[in-house]
C-alpha cells in the first residue's frame, strides 16, 4: 500500500498553535490533502495523552484511529471521494534538549515514536522525573540526547528516535549552533539506534546526499504543522503495509520506503545565511567574505542550512545512496491559489477555492502530483498552468534566512495581470476572479554591500597581577601559607570562593606526607555529608596510600563513632539504634515533652540531638576519656568554623587543648545560620582561646568576576566582622556589569527572570527566536544547571516557579507540597503541641529541632521559614498549626536531568553558578522582619551577610530585583526596595518591560 504520512505535527497544547489541533480537525484535514498517517504529536502532555487515550481506538498494529461516532461526523463534512480515506494516527512527541556537554550549549530537537500507550505513558513517567512535561507540548528538557535514546529504547519494544529537522540553526544536531558536526558525535555509544533523519523544511535529500556520512539513514520529511491547514506541506512516502512495525522497518532497513514530498528548501526559514534585525541576506560566499559578521550592525550572523551543508560536504555535488528513493518538491495549494487570487491562503476566497477543487479532483497532494493538468485547467486555466510548471520545476525562489520564510512564486512579476488581460472571460466562472490586483512581492532584505575587514578579535582575558592560577597540584601563595603551617592552632579566614576546601585538604595531605604524621591522627570535621564526602574524594587522589586511615566526619557522625565506642557509658547497648524523624514524633506524643528522652533510652534509641549531647557529656564527666581523644586526634582541622554552636564548640574545646594543632577554616562574613543555634561569636574568639593561634587570610577569589566581587563588597561594608576585607579576582569571569532589576510586581520580576535566562541561553525555543526575545547566540556555554534563582523565603519561588513553567524551562525547587504534609515536619508539630506544657517559647523548640536535624536541608529550612511565624504566634500554638503553609522539596528528580535551581540563600550556602538571581531585595524580606517589628541590629547584620553569601554565589552574571508590590501575608502589599541596595555604587538597572516587536515586513503566513 502506497500512502502519505506526516509524522511531525503539533496538538493545541504546544506554543504557537492554532485551537484547531485536535483529533478531529487533523483527521478532517488528513482527508482533504490526502495523508493516510498522521503523528499524534505531544503525547508527553497529560491533558493530550488523556484525549488520546478517550478519542482513539486500535486499529493496525501500532496504530490508532479516530472512534466511529467522530469518524462518520467528520465524514459528512467532506465529499463522499475523501470521506472514505483512512485516517490512522500513530504516537509520537517532539522533545527539545538543552544541555551541556564539554564547554558547548547543546539544543537538539528529537522526534520520539512509541508503539503503544503502555511504553508512552512509560516514557512520560520517566521524563517527569527530568523536566516538566506539562508546561508545552513540546517540552524542553535538560537532557543529554544520547540520555533521551536511551530512555526511548528503554520504554517499549520498537520505540525509535528520529532527530528532527536536523540542519535547523538553533535547535538541531546537525545545526551551525549544536557543536556537532556527526551524528554519532552526539549519540555517541547509542548512534547505531539512530536510522532515520527528519531534513526539515530549509533543506531536501539532494542536499543532504552531498555529505557521505549520511548515507546510512533513511531521509524523511514532515510538516511541523502547527495547525491543520498545515499537514503535507511535507511528507513521506511508504509503500508497506499500513502498520506501526512496517513504517519502523521500511525507515531501519529502506525496504519501503518510497520517498518523500518537500517544500522547496529555499522556503524554509533558516535556508541562507543572514541577520532579519538589519534586514541582511547572504548566499555562503557572501558570508564567508564577511567573515560571518552582519555589515550593518557588526554582529554575528545566523548561518543558515545552505551554509551549514557546504561546510561539512564531502562531496562538490549530490550522490544519490544505493537505493535511496526519489523526492519531489511542490508548493502547497493554498500558496499557488493565493498567489494566482492575490489574497492571503488562508482567505475564505482560496480555501473557497480548494473545497471546489478537492471535491471534484480529489485530495491535495493528488491534484499536486497525479491529476492530469488539463483536468486542472479545465476547472481554473491559470491553476493548471501553475500545476504544470511546478511539476516541471519552473519556480522563482526568495530564499529564507534567520528566521523568516522564503517565497516561492510560478509566475513572473506582472505576468499574470498580462495573462488575465488577454483570457476570454469565457474561460473563467467567476468574472473578475482574476481582476483582483496582483500581490505584490513581499519586500526583501537588502543584500549585503562589500565585504568589510572582520572585526579585530576581543581583547585578551585579564590576567591577575598576582600571578598564574594555581595548577591541578599547586597552592597559591597564600593557601601555601596556610598549609605550610604544621603545628600549633591556626585560623584560616576564608573569603569565597578561594579555595577553602582545597587548603585544608592540601593541608592535611603534606602533614601526612611531608611532615611524618600518622593519617590515624587527623580529624576533619564538616558540617554535612556532602562537604565530607567531597573532602574525603580529594584526599584520595591527593594521598591515596594514606587516605583510608584519615577520619572525616561531621559533627554529628564523629559523635555517633564516640557513642558507638563508648555506648556501655552512656547507657545504651552496642546496637542502639538512632530515631528517624517518625519515631521521634512518635515518642514525643505519646510520652510529651517531659518523658521524651526516657522513652527514647528505654527503646534503646538516640536523636541527632544525642549525637552531640552524649558525647560531650561523657568527655566533660571523664578527663581521662577526654585525654585519650586528644591524644587519638592530635591534628584537628574544622571547616566553616564560623557556624558552630554551642555544644559543638565545647566538644571541640575538649578534643583540643589551647596549645593544640587545631586549625579552624571559615568566614565569619557567611554566618547565617544563628536561627539553628550556629554562634559567630566563637570564630571571633578563636585567638583568645587559643592564644598561640596563627591567622592566615585567604583573599584570591577564583570564583567571581571583579564586578561581582565589588558589589559583594559593598554590600558586606557596613556589617564585615572581616578588618580590612579584601577579595582580589583571578580568572577569567567576563566583564557583566551587576544587574538590579525594579520590577513592578513579583510577576513582573519572575518574567523578567524567566526571559533573562532565555536571553542568555541564546533562545530556548524558536517562540523566543521569532518573537525578539532572545538575539544573542548563547555563546557562553550555559546549560540549564548554571542558573540559580535566590530568595529569601521559600514562598517567594512560586511566582518565579510559574514564570519559568509558562517559558517552558526546567527547573527545581526546595519546596513543592505544604510543610504540614511533608516528612520532617512531624517534629515542628509535635514542638507546638508540647510548648504549652513546659513553658518554653516556639522559637526556642524550634531551634532545638534545627539542631537535632543535623544536615537535613528539609527540616532546616522549614524551621528557617517557621521562625518569624513562631514569634508572631508565640503563646498561641493552635494558630501556629493552623497558619502552617509551607513546604518542603522531596527529591525525585532523574540525576541526569539538567535543572534551573531555585533555592532559599540559605540552601545556596556552599554553591556556585555561573549566573545567580536573588530576588525579592527588599526592605522586609532582605532584611527579613515581621510588619511592625522593632529593628534588630545583630538580626539585621546576619541579614546582610546573608544577602553578602548569596551574591558570591554568581561567578559571570549576578542580578538583584525587587517590586514594587508583593504578595505577603495573605494580602497584596507595597514593598521598598532593601535598604542593602543602597550600598552599591557601580550596578546597573537592567530589564525591559515588554518583548522587543518583529520588524514590519515579516512574514507570519506559513505558522
Amino acid at each position: 500500500m502506497r500512502f502519505h504520512a506526516d509524522l511531525h505535527i503539533h496538538s493545541k497544547f504546544s506554543r504557537a498553535c492554532s485551537k484547531d489541533c485536535d483529533l478531529e480537525h487533523l483527521t478532517w484535514w488528513a482527508r482533504r490533502k490526502g495523508i493516510t498517517l498522521v503523528g499524534t504529536g505531544d503525547f508527553t502532555h497529560p491533558a493530550w495523552f488523556a484525549h488520546l487515550q478517550e478519542t482513539l481506538l486500535p486499529a493496525e498494529p501500532g496504530l490508532f484511529r479516530l472512534r466511529d461516532e467522530l469518524d462518520r461526523d467528520i465524514a459528512r463534512r467532506l465529499a463522499p471521494g475523501l470521506a472514505a480515506a483512512p485516517v490512522r494516527f500513530m504516537l509520537s512527541v517532539e522533545i527539545s534538549t538543552i544541555y551541556k556537554r564539554g564547554d558547548r550549549t547543546r539544543k537538539v530537537h528529537h522526534l520520539v515514536y512509541m508503539p503503544d500507550f503502555e511504553a508512552a505513558a512509560e516514557f512520560n513517567r520517566r521524563l517527569a522525573r527530568i523536566g516538566n512535561i506539562a508546561s508545552d507540548g513540546r517540552p524542553i528538557l535538560g537532557l543529554d540526547s544520547r540520555d533521551l535514546l536511551e530512555i526511548a529504547l528503554e520504554c517499549g519494544e520498537g520505540a525509535f528516535l528520529v532527530p528532527a529537522h536536523v540542519w535547523t540553526p538553533w535547535f538541531a544536531v546537525l545545526g551551525s549552533k549544536s557543536g556537532f558536526d556527526a551524528i554519532e558525535d552526539c549519540y555517541v555509544d547509542l548512534a547505531d539506534h539512530i536510522f532515520a533523519l527528519e531534513t526539515g523544511l530549509s533543506s531536501d535529500p539532494a542536499m543532504n546526499w552531498r555529505i557521505s556520512g549520511l548515507d546510512r539513514y533513511r531521509l524523511v520529511s514532515n510538516s511541523d504543522a502547527h495547525s491543520p491547514p498545515m499537514l503535507g506541506r511535507e511528507t513521506t512516502v511508504f509503500d508497506t503495509d499500513l502498520d506501526y512495525f512496517a513504517v519502523r522497518r521500511a525507515l531501519e532497513t529502506g525496504v519501503g520506503h518510497a520517498g518523500s514530498v518537500e517544500f522547496f528548501p529555499e522556503e524554509g526559514k533558516y535556508h541562507v545565511d543572514g541577520h532579519r534585525k538589519c534586514g541582511v541576506r547572504m548566499d555562503p560566499a557572501e558570508t564567508r567574505a564577511h567573515g560571518g559578521i552582519c555589515p550593518e550592525c557588526g554582529k554575528p550572523l545566523t548561518v543558515g542550512v545552505l551554509s551549514r551543508v557546504e561546510e561539512l560536504a564531502d562531496r562538490p555535488e549530490p550522490v544519490r545512496p544505493p537505493g535511496a528513493p526519489d523526492f519531489r518538491s511542490l508548493v502547497p495549494l493554498p500558496e499557488m491559489m493565493s498567489e494566482i487570487v492575490g489574497v492571503g491562503p488562508k482567505s475564505k476566497r482560496v480555501l473557497g477555492e480548494i473545497d471546489r477543487l478537492t471535491t471534484a479532483l480529489g485530495p491535495e497532494l493528488s491534484i499536486l502530483e497525479d491529476v492530469p493538468v488539463d483536468d486542472i485547467g479545465a476547472h481554473m486555466p491559470l491553476l493548471g498552468e501553475a500545476v504544470a510548471r511546478l511539476r516541471r520545476g519552473e519556480v522563482l525562489r526568495e530564499a529564507g534566512f534567520d528566521g523568516e520564510y522564503g517565497v516561492i512564486r510560478l509566475f513572473e512579476p506582472g505576468e499574470l495581470k498580462r495573462m488575465t488581460a488577454v483570457a476570454a472571460p469565457a474561460l473563467f466562472e467567476d468574472d473578475g476572479l482574476f481582476g483582483a490586483a496582483e500581490a505584490a512581492p513581499a519586500p526583501g532584505p537588502r543584500r549585503a554591500p562589500a565585504p568589510v575587514p572582520a572585526p579585530r578579535a576581543a581583547a585578551t582575558a585579564r590576567t591577575a597581577a598576582e600571578g598564574p592560577l594555581p595548577g591541578p597540584g599547586g597552592l597559591d601563595p597564600e593557601q601555601a601559607a596556610a598549609a605550610g603551617v604544621t603545628h600549633g592552632p591556626l585560623l584560616i579566614i576564608a573569603g569565597p570562593g578561594t579555595g577553602k576546601t582545597r587548603t585544608l585538604t592540601h593541608r592535611i595531605a603534606r602533614l601526612v606526607t611531608e611532615h611524618g604524621v600518622a593519617p590515624e591522627h587527623c580529624l576533619a570535621i564538616t558540617f554535612t555529608r556532602r562537604a565530607a564526602g567531597e573532602m574525603a574524594e580529594r584526599l584520595a587522589a591527593l594521598v591515596p596510600g594514606h587516605a583510608p586511615r584519615l577520619t572525616i566526619a561531621t559533627f554529628h557522625s564523629l559523635g555517633l563513632s564516640i557513642l558507638r565506642e563508648q555506648h556501655e557509658r552512656a547507657g545504651l547497648s552496642a546496637g542502639f539504634g538512632i530515631a528517624d524523624e517518625a519515631r521521634q514524633a512518635g515518642l514525643l506524643a505519646a510520652a510529651g515533652a517531659d518523658g521524651y528522652r526516657e522513652a527514647l533510652r528505654e527503646a534503646d534509641l538516640v536523636d541527632f540531638d544525642d549525637l552531640i549531647a552524649l558525647p560531650l557529656e561523657l568527655l566533660e564527666a571523664d578527663p581521662e576519656l577526654a585525654a585519650a581523644y586528644r591524644d587519638r586526634y592530635r591534628w584537628i582541622s574544622v571547616d566553616e568554623y564560623q557556624d558552630v554552636d554551642e555544644r559543638q564548640y565545647r566538644l571541640l574545646r575538649q578534643l583540643a587543648l589551647p596549645d593544640g594543632n587545631l586549625t579552624a577554616i571559615g568566614d565569619p562574613d557567611q554566618a547565617i545560620y544563628r536561627f539553628r543555634g550556629a554562634d559567630v561569636g566563637f570564630f571571633l574568639r578563636f585567638r583568645e582561646d587559643f592564644p598561640a593561634a596563627r591567622t592566615v587570610h585567604l583573599t584570591r577569589n577564583y570564583r567571581s568576576s571583579a564586578r561581582v566581587l565589588t558589589a559583594a563588597a559593598q554590600v558586606i561594608a557596613p556589617a564585615t566582622l572581616v578588618p580590612d576585607r579584601e577579595l582580589r579576582p583571578l580568572g577569567d569571569h567576563g566583564d557583566a556589569p551587576v544587574g538590579v532589576y525594579p520590577a513592578a510586581s513579583e510577576a513582573a520580576e519572575a518574567t523578567f527572570v524567566a526571559r533573562t535566562v532565555e536571553e542568555l541561553l541564546g533562545g530556548a525555543s524558536f517562540h523566543a527566536r521569532d518573537s525578539g526575545w532572545a538575539e544573542t547566540a548563547g555563546t557562553e556555554g550555559l546549560g540549564f544547571s548554571d542558573f540559580a534563582v535566590l530568595y529569601r523565603t521559600d514562598r517567594q519561588a512560586r511566582a518565579v516557579a510559574e514564570a519559568l513553567t509558562r517559558a517552558g524551562l526546567p527547573f527545581q525547587k526546595r519546596s513543592h507540597d505544604r510543610l504540614a504534609d511533608r516528612p520532617g515536619v512531624a517534629e515542628a508539630v509535635a514542638a507546638v503541641g508540647d510548648a504549652a506544657g513546659d513553658g518554653r517559647p516556639l522559637a526556642e523548640r524550634l531551634r532545638e529541632i534545627a539542631r537535632n536535624a543535623g544536615e537535613n536541608a528539609e527540616v532546616l529550612g522549614a524551621v528557617e521559614l517557621l521562625l518569624p511565624l513562631a514569634e508572631r504566634c508565640d503563646g498561641d500554638p493552635a494558630r501556629f498549626r493552623d497558619e502552617l503553609a509551607l513546604g518542603v522539596e522531596v527529591d525525585t528528580w532523574d540525576p541526569r536531568a539538567d535543572r534551573i535551581s531555585l533555592l532559599t540563600l540559605h540552601a545556596a550556602k556552599g554553591l556556585e553558578f555561573p549566573v545567580v538571581f536573588v530576588v525579592g531585595c527588599e526592605d522586609g524580606l532582605l532584611p527579613l522582619r515581621m510588619p511592625g517589628a522593632e529593628p534588630d541590629p545583630e538580626g539585621d547584620a546576619e541579614e546582610r551577610r546573608l544577602l553578602f553569601v548569596g551574591m558570591t554565589r554568581a561567578q559571570r552574571h549576578l542580578y538583584l530585583s525587587h517590586a514594587a508590590e508583593r504578595m505577603r501575608h495573605g494580602r497584596v502589599r507595597p514593598a521598598r526596595r532593601s535598604p542593602f541596595l543602597d550600598d552599591l555604587k557601580d550596578a546597573e538597572r537592567v530589564g525591559r518591560s515588554t518583548p522587543r516587536r518583529r520588524p514590519d515586513g515579516t512574514q507570519l503566513r506559513l505558522l
